[in-house]
Order: structure tokens, then sequence, then C-alpha cells
């Protein structure tokens, strides 16, 4: 047992039973595992597949795949958003380095981004200018006031992303009579605005949430539809005259509402 930050986390063997577990980390990070991948990793008793509980909460794993003690793979370090930033990534590897210090070579193919440890935080005052820049960037004009008035009104709900000090996406909210609006949404990659979401979903657990997404942004859709997400109606964006200001569209995940763009 170990004490981060003031929370107990339990390291352990990862079991078929478990398997759910990690589809549910791996469901939410986006990526495109199956129960049979983690079956294939967990099944085998030469591989070390290790998982992290805080109670009884399932909060990360990391697994090797080992090659008869010469290669060993490392993959599926996943941690629950919630929990991220507070070192179970590091525990979890460093017991796993712990149980293949015999073998005689160890691998890890990692992103940018999952070297990059960087989370979605709350925005603070001295972002919004920043953010501001970067929704002007992506949409196509200066949406100031806009912008503002939803961080201002929604303090919980406003989030931004940074990864080498500089800001990779933002995702901002509000609620309606209905249901709870995430959007606008702009990031640097699908990934990005992944991780925003998530971070936005957090807070609204057991609540009804409605996104309005581009609809060229099918690995979003598909991620958001493996989340529970379904699709209820859809827009055609119309233009009068020409459209000299279209922004930078793969940027733009999730618009504010019809009604604001």
């Amino acid at each position: 047992m170990v004490v981060l930050n003031n929370t107990e986390a339990v390291i352990r063997d990862m079991q078929p039973d478990d398997i759910s577990d990690g589809m549910n980390l791996s469901r939410v990070e986006g990526w495109n595992q199956t129960e049979k991948d983690w079956e294939l990793l967990v099944s085998n008793p030469d591989n070390s597949c290790l998982l992290a509980e805080i109670g009884d909460q399932v909060v990360g794993t990391a697994t090797s795949m080992n090659y008869a003690n010469e290669v060993a793979c490392i993959g599926m370090v996943l941690v629950d958003p919630e929990f991220q930033g507070k070192g179970i990534s590091t525990l979890l590897l460093s017991t796993l380095f712990e149980k293949l210090k015999t073998c005689k070579a160890v691998r890890l193919d990692a992103t940018p981004a999952g070297l990059d440890s960087s989370m979605p935080e709350k925005i603070q005052a001295e972002d919004i200018q920043e953010v501001v820049e970067f929704d002007r960037y992506a949409f196509g004009a200066n949406r100031t006031f806009l912008i503002e008035s939803l961080i201002k009104q929604y303090p919980d709900k406003s989030l931004i992303l940074k990864r080498n000090n500089r800001i990779s996406g933002f995702a901002l909210g509000r609620s309606g009579k209905k249901y709870h609006q995430i959007g606008p949404l702009s990031a640097s990659s699908v990934q990005d605005a992944i991780h925003l979401i998530a971070g936005a979903l957090k807070g609204l657990r057991n609540q009804p949430v409605v996104v309005d997404i581009l609809d060229d942004k099918q690995d979003l859709i598909d991620w958001l539809e493996s989340m529970g997400i379904e699709q209820q109606r859809h827009f055609v964006r119309m233009y009068l005259n020409e459209n000299p200001r279209p922004g930078i569209i793969n940027k733009q995940f999730l618009i504010c509402g019809p009604e604001f763009g």
C-alpha cells in the first residue's frame, strides 16, 4: 500500500475479472483495444499486468507483454482522469519495472500525449486572453464577449488544456433548462478534445448532457457513442453569400450551440 497525496493506493496483479475495469479506462481515453486484447495480455502467465485501486475503485492499469524474458513491451498505462497527476502512473511503472528487472530489454512506445501528463484544469483569470486568442484562431472571429461571459457565469465548467505551458485546447459549458451543454470546444487534436470532454463529464455524472459536434469529427463521435451518448438531432450549416472567415475547421470540435455558433 502506498499513500499518494493522503490517498491510499493499492497495486495488485490484474485478474480476468478485472478486464471490464480495464476496458472502462481505455474507453475513456478513446483507445481502440477490445476485451480480447485485454484477455491476450491478462491470460498469459508470462506477462505482468498491474492494476491500481483506491478503495473499491480501479483507478489505473499498466501491462507488459513478455517474450521469453528477452523483450518485454509495456502498454495500457491508463489512469482515471479524476486521479491523474497524483503519481499513480509512476507507481504502476516503477512496480512493473521491478517485476521486469531480469528481462533483457524493456520497451515502452509512448505518444507525445502519453509523455505529457497535462490534464484539463479550470480556466484562471490569467488564462482568459490566451483562450480568447486560441478561439479567434480556431473559430475565425473574435468572440471575447461570449468567452468571457461563459467563464464568468460558469467557472466550474470552463476548462483549459496546456502542453509545454501553451494552450492546446479549451472547453466551456453552461447549464440549460433541460441539459448541461458542453461547448464551445476547440483543441489541437481529437485526443485533446477527448481529454477535455472527459474532464467536463467528471462534474456531470448522472446528469443529462448535450453536445453539438461537427459531423466530420467521426473519431470523436465514435468515442462519445462508446460513452453512451446518442445522436438526437442534426443541423445543416448554411451561409449567406460567402464565408471569408471559416476558421480552422480541424480544431473545431463542439460548437456553443446553434444560437451562439
